[in-house]
Formats: structure tokens, sequence, C-alpha cells
């Protein structure tokens, strides 16, 4: 089972008050940068026209904006750690507005490449993590609501913002659309206003003290370079390279914690979601063109991602809460894995699904599944490293899940180039999908047996009365031996060395 939840930020969180305030914020934020690349798969059948460019091809605008939305994790929790979630996010609504109507004006779907994938996907990246990470440290005990919650402004943008791209495109064509699109993503720097900051604000005079030390050893070690030696200097100089590679070293892992790749619950996690990712975007990439290549209008093809978001929308906030129940939380990495598995159940099925109708239903499953897994994302690992690592932990995780989700839809569109056929990414989807979530559910089931096995043998060695006899009879024989090195062998070595001089007077004769 999870440990219990407990605070490691060396303050108690409000769970409430102003937080909610950020938890709106937070739905903002997280809302335009999940739902922002898929909301973008209205524009593909007029890019492949204008362009003249095959599935996959086009599917490297949505690939290279997650990948680098992800990829951008470690960026931005090394940004968070030195200036705070507010400045972050607002910098990133800044870069997201900036790289959309820099893409209303692009002439090549190279030029669509740097400025909707990577522009605006390093924009949305500085929006998604501080907008999480913020929300662990305001909540505690309702975190996983506060989390559900937040998380729940994907599925509200997705059912906004898919009709709403539609409608622009009819109405002032793509390159129009851009940029009222980059005006809209404008709003992420009103979210970031909202993020106060919180906590006890040790760091910076830790830091100046810090300061203060180092500036004081290397003066004193400049004076003492000028009394001593050549020799003692030239040790003084090692010693002070030392010290300088290891402040590097401490510097590097303030801001990234790389021991947690020691964490056997995150490594377990980091494989999980990695493989995971393979398959978790490209069926929403491809569930508007699927409908159209099957005969479905445009706007009917674009209600089916309203469906799946107004689905999403609900299934957040309620598995917030039953995540949040006394019978879940303790096994919440379960919850989690069950999941990630009916997730790819639903898009194994889809290929079932050949009318209108059968889509809608796919789409409500799918929609429930999802949010499924992306309210318990970041919760569960959360839970498993504390509030205290999460920064560096989500953006250790993001940095390596960018290349799975910057794979996934490319592979799914060459299987549709391929085969002609959509139901094969459907499958190979889901049966990734699968494997993670097996694959996790057993891992964490190992992962808690091994840990109430270290658990139970810490309590037997802290109880067990006789090992702390031995290990204190032990100090007492090794003092003991060492005493008798001192006085009581002095006649000994005194008879050694006299037996030694006669030896010696000895050979001299």
């Amino acid at each position: 089972m999870s440990p219990p939840a407990s605070s490691d930020l060396g303050y108690v969180p409000p769970d409430g008050g102003w937080g909610w305030a950020v938890v709106f914020g937070a739905s903002i934020s997280v809302g335009f940068a999940y739902t922002f690349p898929k909301a973008f798969t209205v524009y593909f059948k007029e890019l492949q026209s204008v362009y003249s460019i095959s599935y996959s091809q086009i599917a490297w605008i949505t690939s290279i904006m997650a990948a680098t939305t992800y990829g951008g994790g470690p960026i931005s929790s090394i940004l968070v750690n030195r200036y705070g979630s507010r400045p972050v996010v607002m910098f990133g609504g800044l870069l997201c507005g900036t790289g959309m109507v820099s893409a209303a004006f692009c002439t090549s779907i190279l030029q669509l490449y740097i400025c909707v994938g990577f522009i605006t996907g390093l924009g949305l990246a500085l929006n998604l993590q501080p907008s999480v990470i913020i929300i662990g440290k305001y909540f505690l005990r309702r975190r996983p609501i506060a989390n559900g919650l937040a998380m729940a402004g994907s599925p509200v943008m997705l059912c906004t913002l898919a009709p709403l791209n539609q409608f622009l495109f009819d109405n002032f064509g793509w390159r129009g659309s851009f940029l009222i699109l980059g005006a809209i993503l404008l709003h992420c720097c009103v979210a970031g206003a909202l993020f106060r900051p919180i906590g006890p604000a040790r760091a910076p005079v830790k830091s100046q003290v810090a300061g203060r030390e180092k500036n004081a050893l290397k003066e004193e070690l400049a004076r003492n370079a000028v009394e001593m030696s050549s020799a003692t200097s030239v040790l003084t100089e090692k010693k002070m390279e030392e010290e300088e590679g290891e402040d590097c070293c401490e510097k590097i892992n303030q801001y990234l914690d790389f021991s947690l790749f020691k964490h056997r619950g995150f490594l377990i996690y980091l494989v999980g979601n990695v493989l995971m990712f393979l398959g978790f975007f490209a069926p929403i990439v491809f569930l508007a063109p699927y409908a159209k290549h099957i005969g479905i209008d445009e706007y009917s093809a674009a209600f089916l991602l309203s469906i799946l978001a107004i689905v999403d929308m609900i299934a957040r906030p309620t598995t917030g809460i039953i995540a949040n129940s006394k019978w879940v939380r303790p096994r919440i990495q379960y919850f989690f894995s069950f999941s990630i598995a009916f997730n790819g159940a639903c898009h194994l099925l889809c290929p079932l699904a050949s009318s209108y109708t059968g889509l809608i239903v796919y789409s409500a499953f799918f929609g429930l599944a999802f949010g499924m897994v992306c309210a318990m994302l970041f919760e569960t690992l959360m839970d498993l490293v504390g509030a205290s690592r999460f920064t560096s932990a989500v953006g250790l995780v993001t940095i390596a899940e960018c290349c799975t989700i910057l794979l996934g839809p490319p592979i799914g569109g060459t299987l549709i180039d391929t085969f002609g056929d959509y139901k094969y990414m459907f499958i190979k989807c889901g049966a990734v999908m699968v494997l993670a979530g097996t694959f996790l559910f057993i891992m964490n089931y190992y992962n808690y047996r091994m840990l109430a096995k270290e658990e139970k043998e810490r309590k037997t060695k802290e109880e067990d009365p006789q090992s702390v006899r031995t290990e204190s009879e032990g100090r007492n024989n090794l003092n003991k031996e060492s005493a008798l090195d001192g006085p009581e062998l002095e006649p000994l070595r005194e008879e050694g060395e006299g037996l030694k001089k006669e030896m010696n007077g000895t050979n001299e004769v």
C-alpha cells in the first residue's frame, strides 16, 4: 500500500483559501497545455491540401508541440526553482501567443514545425509544470481533489476549442484563425498572475549565508597561500578546485534532483509512463480525421471531440474525489494502473465502431478513461516522491516521456499511410497501453511488498534489544583492545627494544 500522505515542505499547506484561486488559474494553464495540440487537428485536412503532405508529415506538428511541452519539463522545473511559478507561467503565455501569431505568416511546413511545434510547445511547457507544482504547495489533504479540478480544465478547453477552431476556420481561414488563437493563448499570462508564492522564504537567506561563507573561505585561503610554502599552496589550490567542483554539482542537484534515479518507485513510474505515452495521444489526434475518413461531415467529426471533452470534464473531478477517499488513496497506484489498462481496452475496441453512433459510444468511454488517467497522472508521482522532490521529479519524467510522445502520432500516421486503414493505429495504441497498465500494476505490487519488508526489518532492528546489546558490547571490546595497546603493552615493547640492542651490539663486535 501507499504510505500515508505527509507534508515534507517545511510548512502546513492551507488546503483551501487562495488555493482555490490557484486551482482556477492552473485549470486554465493546464487546459491550454493539454488541449491545444488536440484541438489543432481541425486544421490538418486544410494544411495537407495546402502543402501537399501525408498524414505522417502533418502529424509531426502536434508531435513536436507535445514533445516540446514535455521535453521542456527540466527547463521549466529549473526556472520554477529559481524564480517561482508566477513569472514562468506568464512568460510561457507570451511565448504561446508569439508562436501562433508567427505561424499565421508561415509559407512552408518546416516553418510551422518551428512556430507551432517548438515555440508554442515551449510556451505550453512553461505553463504545464508550474501549474501542477504549485497545487502541491497549496494542498495536502485535499490534493487529489485539487489536482482533479485543475486537470478538468483540459476537457473544458477541448469542449470549447474544438468547435471554436472549426468556426474560426470557416470564417477567417487558417491564417486568420492562428492570429486569433495567438491572442486567446495570452490569457495564460492572466492565469499565471493568480499563482501567489507560498512557503517559508528560506532559500534566499540560505544562499546569502552560503555566499558569505564561501567568500570568507576564499579570502582566508588567499591569505594562507601567501604565508605558506609553494608545496602547501599547490595542495590548497587543489582543495579549492575540488570544493568548487562539489559546489557545481550541488547547484545542479539543487535544481534537478538526480538522486531520484535511485528511487525504486520513481523508476517504475518512469518506465510505465514512457511506455504509456507511445499510445496516449495518437487516438485523439486521429479521431476527427478518422470520422471524416468514413464519411462523417466536419462539424459532426469535431463534435466527437466535444463529447469526449464533456465526459472527460465530469470524469476528472469525480476521479479526484474517488482517489481522495480512504479506500482508494492508499491504493492509488493500482487505481492508476487500472485506468491506463482501461484506456487501452477502449482503443482495442474502437475498430468495431464503423458508424457515427459507434464513434459516439467510443468517444464517451475514451473520455472517461482519458479523464481517469489525467486526473491521477501527477498525483501518483507526488504520492511516490513527496511534494518537496516533486518539482525535480516532474521535470525528469517529462524529458523522458517526450521521446515516445514525439514518436507516437507519426508512427500512427505511418500505419495509416501504409495500410490505408485507421484500425491498425488504434490496435497499436490499445496494445501498448494495456501492456503499460499491466506493467505498472505488477511492479507497484512488487514495490510495496519490498517497502513493507524493509519497514518490518527496520522496526525489528529498532525493537530488538539483543542487537543493540551486541553492538554496544562490540564497541566496548574495541575500546578495551585499543586501551591494551597503551600502557599495558609498554613493558613488552621495552623488552623487545632491549633484545634488539643486544643483537645490534653482538653484530657490531
